[in-house]
C-alpha cells in the first residue's frame, strides 16, 4: 500500500480521537472566582431575577408619564435615590433625582435623562414628552428566578464566571482537571542555560507544549528529556501511566533505530500509528498505557505545535466533556499567492495585515518556530488548493484555540 493511500485525512483522525476520549467523571465544587478555564460539570439555573428589581438604566429623573405631556412639565424634586437605596412611593406631580442602578419608586413608570432636564432650585423642567417605561430596566428581564444560565460542558471563560456571579452562585461544580504527563526524547536535545555540545539544540517543544498545556487548565507532570534508550522510555512511560489521563511526548515517533516511542508503547499498551494527511505534521502516535491515553507528537517545533492545536487540545477538551470543540474560523481575504498546492492539508502561517487581508510568513518550513511568534493564526488550504491574491481563505486564529 502507498503512503498516499494510507495517510488519514485531518478529519478522519480528529474523529477517531474524539470517539475514543474516555470522559473525565470526578468533580470538585471550587470558589465561582476560581472557576475560570475549567469546564462546567452540571446545569446552573439562576437564584433570582436579573435585574432583582426595576431600575434606571441612566442618571435622571424618575416621573409618572403623566405628568410630563406638555413637554416642558416644571416639577418638585421631591427625593434622591442613589443605587443601593429604595425610595419613598412618587407622588403626582413631583419628581425624583436617580442614579444609574438605582431602584424605581412606586407611583414612576418612566425615567427621563438629565441631558433633556433643567434644573431650577428645588424643582426641575422636563424638556421632553416620555413614553411609559422609558429607560427602565424590568425586573427579570435579562433572567428570570429558576432559568436555566449554563449548561453543563461549558468551558468557563470570564464572562460566564460575571454571568454565575450576577445570579448569586459561589461556587460551581467543575470536572476535574486533567492530569497529563509530558516527556521528550532525543540526546541531542539541551536546556537553555546549558552550553550547547557539537550537534546539539535546545528543547522548545518543553516550553511550548508545557505552556499550551498551561493554557488548557492541565495538571501537568513534566519529566524533561528521557534518555534516548528503549530502557528509559518505557520506564517513563510505566511511571507517568499511574497517575494520568494523558501521556504527551514530542519526537521519536517515527520507526527509526533511534526512535523508542514506538516500540516502547507496544510494550506496555498498544499503540496506532498514524501518516496523517497534514502539513506542517504527518506522524502521530495514539494508544493507551496502562489506564493513561498516549498520544505522540512529531519533534519538528511547528509541527508539534500545530499538531497539539489540531488534535491534542480538542481531545481534551472532549475528555472533560465539551461537546464544541472547532476552533471559531473566519472567511478572509488572501493577499499572497500560493501556487503549488500540496495533496496534504495544509495549515500555513499567517498574520491579518492593516488592510483587513492575510499576509503570509515567508518560510514555512517546520523548523521555523518564528512564523507562530509573527503570525495571527493558522489558513486551513484544503489538499490540492491553489490560493490566488484575492481570494476568500479559512483563517483559524490562534486566539481561537
Amino acid at each position: 500500500m502507498t503512503e498516499k493511500k494510507s495517510m488519514l485525512s485531518v478529519d478522519q483522525a480528529l474523529n477517531f480521537l474524539l470517539s475514543a476520549a474516555r470522559p473525565l467523571t470526578d468533580t470538585n465544587l471550587i470558589p465561582t472566582i476560581d472557576a475560570h478555564g475549567r469546564v462546567l460539570a452540571q446545569t446552573q439555573s439562576s437564584l433570582l431575577h436579573v435585574p432583582p428589581m426595576d431600575n434606571t438604566q441612566m442618571d435622571g429623573y424618575a416621573v409618572r408619564a403623566a405628568d410630563c405631556v406638555s413637554g416642558e412639565a416644571r416639577l418638585r424634586v421631591a427625593q434622591r435615590i442613589p443605587a443601593g437605596h429604595i425610595g419613598a412611593p412618587l407622588e403626582a406631580g413631583t419628581a425624583a433625582r436617580i442614579f444609574t442602578g438605582a431602584m424605581i419608586p412606586a407611583g414612576a413608570d418612566a425615567v427621563v435623562m438629565q441631558e433633556q432636564c433643567v434644573v431650577d432650585g428645588d424643582y426641575v423642567v422636563i424638556r421632553h414628552q416620555p413614553q411609559t417605561g422609558e429607560w427602565i430596566r424590568r425586573q427579570g428581564e435579562d433572567i428570570a428566578a429558576g432559568a436555566t444560565i449554563l449548561q453543563p460542558g461549558t468551558r468557563l471563560r470570564a464572562q460566564e464566571l460575571g454571568l454565575a456571579a450576577s445570579v448569586g452562585l459561589a461556587q460551581l461544580p467543575v470536572i476535574r482537571k486533567p492530569r497529563v504527563a509530558v516527556f521528550f526524547t532525543g540526546d541531542e536535545l539541551a536546556m537553555p542555560g546549558e552550553a550547547l555540545k557539537p550537534g546539539a539544540i535546545y528543547n522548545s517543544n518543553r516550553f511550548t507544549l508545557t505552556g499550551l498545556l498551561q493554557d488548557m487548565g492541565c495538571e501537568i507532570t513534566d519529566y524533561g528529556i528521557v534518555p534516548d534508550t528503549l530502557a528509559a522510555t518505557r520506564d517513563t512511560l510505566r511511571k507517568a501511566a499511574q497517575a494520568h489521563d494523558l501521556i504527551i511526548t514530542s519526537g521519536g515517533v517515527s520507526v527509526g533505530e533511534e526512535d523508542h516511542i514506538k516500540p516502547a508503547v507496544e510494550a506496555e499498551g498498544r499503540l496506532n500509528m498514524w501518516q496523517i494527511a497534514v502539513k506542517p505534521g504527518k506522524p502521530l502516535a495514539f494508544g493507551e498505557v496502562g489506564q493513561a491515553f498516549f498520544l505522540g507528537l512529531p519533534g519538528n517545533p511547528v509541527s508539534s505545535y500545530v499538531t497539539f492545536l489540531l488534535f491534542v487540545r480538542p481531545f481534551l477538551l472532549r475528555m472533560q466533556g465539551v461537546e464544541q470543540v472547532a476552533p471559531q474560523s473566519y472567511v478572509m481575504r488572501a493577499d499572497f499567492n500560493w501556487p503549488k498546492p500540496d495533496r496534504r492539508n495544509e495549515f500555513l502561517r499567517a498574520r491579518i495585515n492593516p488592510q483587513g487581508g492575510l499576509d503570509l510568513f515567508p518560510n514555512q518550513s517546520s523548523g521555523v518556530l518564528t512564523s507562530t511568534v509573527w503570525g495571527d493564526g493558522l489558513i486551513d488550504v484544503a489538499p490540492g488548493q491553489v490560493i490566488q491574491a484575492g481570494d476568500q481563505v479559512r483563517f483559524l486564529p490562534f486566539a481561537s484555540f
